[in-house]
């Protein structure tokens, strides 16, 4: 294997979504994945339980950083506003990862199966925002609504981030969409 090299993980996660580019989710091993990052597949197992776990890792920075943002948004806005609030302040994790989320992202749209786990983790992100809501004195429907319409509203940004090179700031596209669907029920 060589002489060590630090980030193993990342690495492991940069040549999975080589892999899964190159030949497809299904036909690439784990193995595959450790030769290619230059460690052993022992190392691979560390780090993953299993190659979906490349692309949805158990532990979801995503879910801490928006359930902390949420939290730390002044009592006096309203739900949709402090569910805006958290979704900008997490935008920050994308900013280095543009490329990894971008290849992640086309993994994921060819495959049945992964698109049904990132249906899951994007309800698993609305019942966090919904429960943080909650503890907030949010009642239901409201806490339920402004969870689902943010996360909504997340991913068709995230979306258009990943899809249009000349988008950069993806917490600018959250507000902008946020902005039109405000529009759309408007009526305007």
């Amino acid at each position: 294997m060589g002489r060590w090299k630090p980030d193993a993980r990342g690495r492991l996660e940069q040549a999975a979504l080589e892999l899964y580019g190159e030949r497809g989710f299904e036909q690439t091993t784990a193995k595959e994945i450790a030769e290619r990052a230059g460690l052993t597949e022992r190392t691979f197992f560390r780090h993953f339980a299993d190659k979906r776990e490349v692309l949805f890792p158990h532990a979801n920075p995503l879910r801490e950083s928006l359930v902390t943002a949420l939290d730390s948004v002044p009592v006096t806005a309203a739900p949709i506003d402090v569910v805006a609030a958290a979704l900008e302040s997490a935008c920050g994790l994308f900013a280095e990862r543009r490329e990894l989320a971008r290849q992640r992202q086309a993994v994921i749209d060819a495959n049945t199966e992964l698109q049904e786990r990132e249906l899951i983790k994007l309800a698993s992100l609305v019942s966090a925002l919904a429960e943080a809501l909650r503890r907030r004195g949010v009642a239901d429907p409201a806490a339920i609504l402004a969870a689902e319409v943010g996360v909504a509203a997340f991913k068709v940004a995230f979306g258009r981030w990943i899809s249009q090179p000349d988008q950069h700031d993806l917490a600018r596209l959250v507000r902008d969409t946020l902005e039109e669907l405000r529009a759309v029920t408007a009526g305007k």
